[in-house]
Parts: C-alpha cells; sequence; structure tokens
C-alpha cells in the first residue's frame, strides 16, 4: 500500500466526481435531450474519446454490464454531440464547485493546480484510455474549471490503472465491483445493481467467487480480501509516479484540498454516490495519511 497515493485519492475524488451527482450538470444534459441518467452520465463521461460506441464506453469504464451501457450510449448519441455535452459537462462541475465552495482562495487553489499538473504531467498515457482523453481536451482558463479538470484527470488514470490491475489477475467486471462492495463494507450487490448488472448475474457471481475461495456465506474469505487488497496495492504503484512528481510538496497539497473534498462530501454529493469517502475524507481531516 502506498499511502501518499491513496490520500491523494481520497481527497480529489469528490472534487473531480462531484459532477456526476451535480444537478446542473443534469440540467445541462436536459437541456441537450438527454432524459434520464443514463445517457447524460455515459455519453458525458466517454466524450473526450470523441463519440464511442456503447460496447467502448463498457470496456472503457469497466464495471458496467453492456446491457445498460449500449442502449444508453446508442440513445445519448441520437440527441446530441461530444462538444457541446463537454461543455454541458464542464459548465456543470464548475457551477456545482462554486454552490459546493464558493470562489476558492485563488492562492491555494493555483498551488493546487500547479502540483497536481506536475504529477499529472509525469502520469502515463499509454493503456491510460479516459486519462488521455480528458488530456487532449484544452486546458480551462477558469480557476475553478482548472483544479476539477486536474481532479477529473488524476481520478480517471487511477481508475484506467485499476482496471489494468484487475484484468490483468483474470477478475470478471462484476466480480471487482462485488469485491468493491465487500471491501468498502456496503451491503451485497447493492451497489452493483446499479452497475446494470441482475440479481440472477450477482447470484452466478457470488457462487463463482466462492468456487474460487474469494468469498466464505457472504463475506471476504482470508484469501479473497487479501487478494483484493492486493489489487488495490498494484493499483497504488501505477501511481506512484505522479505522487514522486509532486515530492515533498504532497503535505502542502493534501493540505490545500481537504478542506474542500471534506465540505463537497459532507454536502452530500460524493459522499453519497461512493459509500465509504465519507469516511476516508473524515480520517484525512484528523491528519492520517
Amino acid at each position: 500500500m502506498d499511502e501518499r497515493t491513496r490520500a491523494i485519492r481520497n481527497l480529489c475524488e469528490p472534487i473531480g466526481a462531484n459532477v456526476y451527482f451535480a444537478p446542473e450538470a443534469h440540467a445541462n444534459y436536459a437541456k441537450l435531450g438527454l432524459a434520464g441518467y443514463g445517457p447524460g452520465y455515459f455519453c458525458s463521461r466517454g466524450a473526450s474519446l470523441g463519440k464511442p460506441s456503447g460496447l467502448v464506453v463498457t470496456s472503457a469504464f469497466g464495471v458496467f454490464s453492456p446491457a445498460i451501457v449500449v442502449p444508453a450510449v446508442e440513445e445519448g448519441w441520437s440527441k446530441t454531440e461530444p462538444a457541446p455535452l463537454l461543455q454541458a459537462r464542464y459548465d456543470g462541475a464548475v457551477a456545482s464547485l462554486r454552490r459546493l465552495l464558493g470562489d476558492p482562495d485563488a492562492k491555494h487553489a493555483g498551488r493546487a493546480v500547479e502540483l497536481l499538473r506536475r504529477g499529472l504531467d509525469a502520469a502515463e498515457g499509454a493503456g491510460h484510455v479516459i486519462f488521455s482523453g480528458l488530456k487532449s481536451l484544452p486546458f480551462p482558463a477558469d480557476p475553478v474549471g482548472q483544479l476539477w479538470r486536474c481532479c477529473d484527470m488524476l481520478r480517471e488514470h487511477r481508475g484506467d490503472s485499476h482496471i489494468t490491475v484487475w484484468t490483468k489477475a483474470l477478475v470478471k467486471p462484476i466480480e471487482i465491483q462485488l469485491m468493491s462492495e465487500l471491501q468498502m463494507g456496503i451491503p451485497l450487490k447493492t451497489y452493483s445493481a446499479t452497475r446494470g448488472w441482475t440479481a440472477e448475474q450477482m447470484d452466478a457471481a457470488i457462487e463463482g467467487m466462492r468456487a474460487k475461495g474469494w468469498m466464505d456465506g457472504a463475506a471476504f474469505s482470508p484469501e479473497g480480501r487479501a487478494f483484493r487488497e492486493r489489487i488495490e496495492s498494484e493499483t497504488d504503484e501505477m501511481e506512484v509516479p505522479v505522487v514522486d512528481a509532486i515530492g515533498r510538496d504532497l503535505d502542502e497539497l493534501l493540505d490545500i484540498l481537504r478542506p474542500w473534498a471534506a465540505t463537497i462530501v459532507k454536502a452530500g454529493i460524493a459522499g453519497g454516490g461512493y459509500p465509504g469517502y465519507a469516511s476516508a475524507i473524515s480520517g484525512l481531516a484528523r491528519g492520517r495519511r
């Protein structure tokens, strides 16, 4: 475990992921004709890749069932194009952050962006599809937009790394999703259902995980818990160049980001969608790295 990579993940996650729960973003998608959560989410997050098909989005996002991704993407691209959707996403994210945080201190925001960009400049692009898509976009001029873009990029880089690790370990998408529920201590089959997996698919996957020795009843086996933690630790390893590039200034960056991340989680934006993050941020706020 590299505590540095997890610390920066825990603090950038709420800032970057606020867009997925921001009413401002969803209102913008609705203006483009996208009804419901799916088309706006899948197409806006995937739009930095151009106009990807549903199967490409399924592959890039990793943990979703194609049964919900493919029709949502087809519907989304029948209503809008990548450029206006990327603008709607950006505008919604920035408006949401300003509502939650006000106008962050310009000196602190500028320093956070400087340090994050230093780390992101050292991040590997090969094999990191969504990260590379975001990197290809023009960098925002607005300070809040810059902060959000950096956190979104860091979040997606780790996500791309994570997919690389668990697919190498021959873990299936539904299995890693169920493992993450066990790891975060949330009710089994609840979060996974939001990823489009049916009860029958989840039950079959759980039986398969028991047969592999990863689960004992409805919980991790000791072997399964160690295996899941190894996946996370190997993900940490892939993110080490980012924190190494930030270097001795990492603590300064974490101190700048911590109150913003805590405010967002307290407001229920990221905390409501990512079980376990509220406690992670709480621990960091008490000084635990």
